[in-house]
């Protein structure tokens, strides 16, 4: 039985929340407000990936009763409801605020079925398992994809313990220029990386793709001045940008990974490349905001996806959809 349903009565949604025992994610949404579209996608997935949870679609306007009894005055809105009662509110199109959520709030249920996740951990065959190789290549994209990147719990707007926050604070004291993966929002990561590195613990810091250590190391290097002769020498924006855009013959920029797209556009495009086997590097413009926005600025071009061919931009999902359409791809990538 799917853990995802649109709620299609008042009577239903009060039928399938009376249930104490189990965790709700709400999402009011809105067929006229396009941020609902996208979030839509992301809802999904996080059912898909959260499926101890139950995650209800509720039209705001449709169901005024249900909207009023929440106080919802925009949307998206999604809402958690553990025990009962709320248990936090996301307003807005923010999907790595309400990733981050959710799983927080799945870790009680999870513990339940803990002795499940250490067989599948160890290797069953359970078709939810990716290959171990997979799960490395992913890795090694991540800790290359900054010159200085970090793993964290949380994000440095709000770190969620007391070594990344002190991490995120020694890092803008030195006026350092990173990068961030928040671990709690994927347990294949947060899992994978400590034996990809061999270092058990977390905030852990890369520079050019190469495990420099914890907290407590960085707090050394700096105070000995090994960490700063050790940092990239900084380029322009506009340099680093053409040099990622240059990284691959096919280079694309999308909301999350191949692997894990963040957003229903970056899904289709990773979903069009793969069906044409097309080899291509990747960069993820939710891991670095200086990124993000400056490459609409350098490429003159307001959204992403986005995809390059030998340093040019193509455009973005729909053009090379009709590009593919046309045959107009096929003949770019191989002339």
């Amino acid at each position: 039985m799917s853990n995802l349903t649109e709620i299609t009565s008042d009577a239903q949604f009060n039928d399938l929340v009376s249930k104490k025992d189990s965790v709700f994610v709400l999402n009011f949404w809105a067929s006229w407000a396009e941020p609902c579209q996208q979030m839509n996608e992301v809802f999904a997935e996080l059912s898909g990936k959260f499926p101890a949870l139950q995650f209800l679609k509720i039209e705001a306007e449709e169901y005024p009763d249900i909207s009023e009894t929440f106080e919802i005055s925009a949307v998206p809105t999604f809402i958690i409801v553990k025990g009962g009662k709320i248990a936090d509110q996301i307003e807005g199109a923010k999907a790595a605020e309400l990733t981050n959520a959710v799983s927080k709030h799945a870790k009680g249920v999870l513990n339940k079925f803990a002795n499940t996740t250490t067989a599948t951990a160890a290797g069953t065959d359970s078709g939810n398992v990716k290959p171990v190789r997979d799960l490395n290549a992913r890795l090694k994209a991540l800790v290359n994809s900054a010159p200085v990147m970090i793993f964290i719990k949380g994000t440095p707007q709000q770190p969620r313990c007391g070594f990344s926050r002190q991490l995120v604070e020694l890092l803008g004291e030195e006026k350092v220029k990173y990068s961030s993966f928040n671990i709690l929002a994927d347990e294949d990561v947060r899992q994978g990386l400590k034996a990809y590195s061999d270092w058990p613990t977390y905030p852990q810091v890369y520079v050019n793709g190469e495990l420099m250590g914890g907290l407590d190391i960085i707090k050394e290097m700096i105070a000995s001045g090994e960490f700063k002769e050790m940092l990239p020498k900084d380029k322009d924006l506009s340099t680093r940008l053409q040099e990622l855009i240059e990284k691959q013959p096919v280079m694309v920029f999308i909301k999350g990974t191949p692997e894990e797209p963040r957003c229903g556009f970056s899904k289709q495009l990773v979903a069009l490349l793969n069906d044409r086997h097309v080899k291509y590097g990747h960069f993820d413009i939710l891991s670095d905001d200086e990124v993000r926005q400056g490459m609409k600025a350098h490429v003159d071009w307001p959204t992403f996806p986005m995809l390059f061919y030998k340093g040019e931009l193509l455009g973005g999902l729909d053009i090379v959809k009709e590009m593919i359409e046309s045959g107009e791809f096929d003949q770019v990538l191989t002339a």
